[in-house]
């Protein structure tokens, strides 16, 4: 909380005035990052590989509030409402098969998370992964 309250140029106790503890602002920070990923998702188009390589710069430019937001179980029942599916709202429009835009998801999850953790080998062609992941989802 120190370290957060440094960033925003205040003291630590002040933060408490904001927010009640540590998860509030992790909640905050998740229901944010959920916005800003939807937004960058609709202003890629409606192009499913424009919107993969939106997620894949979001994701690899905020790698830390891309953990937050995927490595743990969501806290939907204190998330503003309707807010994933406002996020999903781009996707859905290229993929309305909800079954079809969660495997593009868990796709895109799959190779963001194995990107940031450096699990591909030294010279592995990242982009033809994402090229092929999308060719593999294209809807006809």
């Amino acid at each position: 909380m120190r370290r957060v309250a440094t960033e925003l140029g205040i003291r630590a106790p002040s933060l408490y005035k904001h927010m009640d503890d540590k998860s509030d602002l992790e909640i905050a920070l998740i229901a944010e990052g959920i916005t800003e990923l939807g937004e960058a998702l609709a202003d890629a188009g409606p192009s499913l590989a424009d919107m993969a390589s939106a997620y894949r710069r979001y994701a690899l430019a905020h790698p830390h509030l891309y953990v937050l937001m995927t490595q743990r179980p969501l806290p939907r029942d204190q998330l503003p409402d309707g807010l994933e599916e406002q996020a999903a709202v781009p996707l859905r429009a290229v993929l309305p098969d909800e079954n079809q835009a969660r495997a593009v998801w868990a796709a895109a999850h799959g190779l963001t998370i194995l990107e940031l953790n450096g699990r591909f080998p030294p010279g592995a062609d990242l982009d033809a992964a994402w090229a092929a992941t999308v060719a593999a989802f294209r809807p006809d």
